[in-house]
């Protein structure tokens, strides 16, 4: 069993910076992948980002590539995201998601992610 824990969410001003944390606990093999996704109100969840545990490899949605940045940190067992440049349409309860063959395929469907954190909320003011 794996348990994904957020932080780092908050109130933020358009243009500037957050850092999110996924804190896991359980094994976490190198065939997974981390990933988040977010939900903003009234829409449905999307990818955001993902990175394979073992190699590091990161795939972003068009949406923030160049502006976010994932992260691991395989000795805490902490997977970050970088979130830079922010806009309001960025605001949306953020979620840590992990895929268990996510080293072996690459997906950005929800179905193919097996555990999820409980989500941190991030809002950002125009």
């Amino acid at each position: 069993q794996v348990q994904l824990v957020e932080s780092g969410g908050g109130l933020v001003q358009a243009g500037g910076s957050l850092r999110l944390s996924c804190a896991t606990s359980g094994r976490i093999s190198s065939t997974y992948a981390l990933g988040w996704f977010r939900q903003a109100p009234g829409k449905e969840r999307e990818f955001v980002a993902a990175i394979t545990w073992s190699v590091g490899s990161t795939n972003y949605a068009d949406s923030v590539k160049g502006r976010f940045t994932i992260s691991k940190d395989s000795t805490k067992n902490t997977v970050y995201l970088q979130m830079n440049s922010v806009k309001p349409e960025d605001t949306a309860v953020y979620y840590c998601a992990a895929h268990p063959a996510g080293g072996l395929y690459y997906s950005s469907t929800e179905s193919s992610y097996a555990y999820w954190g409980q989500g941190t909320q991030v809002t950002v003011s125009s």
